[in-house]
């Protein structure tokens, strides 16, 4: 049997097991140096070509400055180009002044008993713009001077209100309001006797027909035509040299109320829905039907309660001083001054086709400047020397202050 016999110490075979081991850590170490020093070279050319990059781009930044500021008109340019950027809420914070007319006939009276201003001031400034005037009220009849007519003025404020909103077509689309005529040559607003305020929409106008905007990709090769077609599914009539649209701002009721809603055909629902038919909607006004018996129409109520011309109500309307006087005509006068705070909105550029309310729930149409014109007259004058008629009658001057 042949037998093997180990002559290599213990010793020794530790050794070479940790040369084995030395080597093979070297090997590694060398792996580890060439793999770091690839990624040093590829790190150290990407950095390079990074600075390359940046220099060339500083380089290209610099030409660029010098050329822009080397124009005359950049600081002009960059005006105009900060203005254009505030266009929208310069748009937000625009107020529109010549709304005034239209607040002043809703509440200033008419009837018999009449107050005329003879200085107006309308400070839009701050959060609620005011108006302050100077005034006299005439009672119409003997003895003229009767503090219950400014008594009824003050009283008046709680139910002033106003509303706004949009006009939209058939489809319920806003009608943009630059295509909306809402006044006549004399600058009253148009209204019917028996079924209320109405505009025209100038459908045939560019840009004025927003169900025709979103057929733009199959109309572009003749907008004109395309118009004309459109506005063959509307009843038009002509107005100064234009076709138009009569749209109705007051809801006509026994026209477009129906128990079912029909394809094609105006529909009003008792609960003031409007649809197939070009309308205003509301942005304050509500309207609703009550149904009282089946042989009778149903009876409609409009209900604003949100928009009131004067938040304050009869708090809203301060009355500085008051004394008696004699008006241009020689007739005793109650003169008065007076501070009214009014809502903001009215005169808010965004809100459109703004409309003042009087005091009856009516909208109120007597806003051309003719008639505007008539709520203005001389200052009463002080009662004279010796005018005892003028200086004594205190007749319902209670609470006149």
């Amino acid at each position: 049997m042949a037998r093997e016999i180990n002559l290599v110490p213990d010793i020794k075979g530790e050794m070479i097991k940790t040369l084995k081991l030395r080597n093979f850590i070297f090997f590694l170490c060398i792996v580890v140096a060439a793999v770091s020093i690839g990624i040093t070279v590829v790190a150290g050319l990407i950095m390079g070509g990074q600075d390359a990059a940046i220099s060339g781009k500083k380089n290209t930044i610099d030409n660029l400055s010098k050329r822009l500021n080397s124009y005359s008109d950049l600081s002009e340019f960059l005006t105009i180009k900060d203005q254009l950027g505030n266009v929208s809420t310069l748009n937000n914070n625009k107020k529109v002044l010549s709304r005034t007319f239209d607040i002043l006939s809703a509440i200033i009276p008419t009837g018999a008993d009449t107050i005329q201003i003879s200085e107006l001031a309308v400070n839009l400034e701050g959060d609620a713009p005011t108006f302050t005037f100077d005034a006299q009220a005439n009672a119409g009849k003997e003895p003229f001077i009767d503090y219950n007519v400014l008594d009824s003025f003050k009283k008046s404020m709680q139910y002033m209100r106003y509303d706004y909103g949009r006009y939209v077509d058939k489809n319920g689309s806003t009608i943009p309001a630059y295509c909306m005529i809402e006044t006549g040559l004399d600058g009253a607003k148009f209204n019917d006797p028996d079924r209320g305020l109405y505009a025209f929409w100038t459908i045939e106008a560019e840009g004025c027909n927003p169900s025709n905007s979103s057929d733009s990709e199959t109309t572009n090769s003749s907008d004109a035509n395309a118009n004309s077609t459109s506005a063959q599914s509307y009843t038009t009539e002509e107005y100064n040299g234009q076709n138009v649209v009569r749209i109705w701002r007051t809801p006509q009721y026994s026209e477009w109320y129906k128990e079912n809603k029909t394809d094609g055909q105006p529909y009003m629902s008792l609960s003031g829905e409007i649809s197939n038919v070009p309308h205003f909607q509301s942005s304050c006004i509500t309207y609703a039907g009550t149904i009282i018996s089946q042989s009778q129409p149903p009876k409609w109520s409009e209900t604003n309660e949100e928009c009131q011309l004067v938040p304050s109500g009869i708090d809203g309307i301060r009355v500085v001083s008051s004394s008696n006087g004699r008006g241009a005509d020689e007739q005793l006068v109650l003169r008065f001054s007076a501070v009214i705070t009014l809502n903001p909105a009215v005169y808010t550029f965004n809100n459109h086709h703004m409309l003042a309310l009087s005091p009856s729930g009516r909208h109120n149409v007597t806003d051309s400047y003719v008639q505007v014109q008539a709520m203005f007259g001389q200052r009463a004058a002080d009662c004279a020397e010796g005018d005892n008629d003028c200086k004594t009658n205190t007749t319902n001057s209670n609470g006149g202050n």
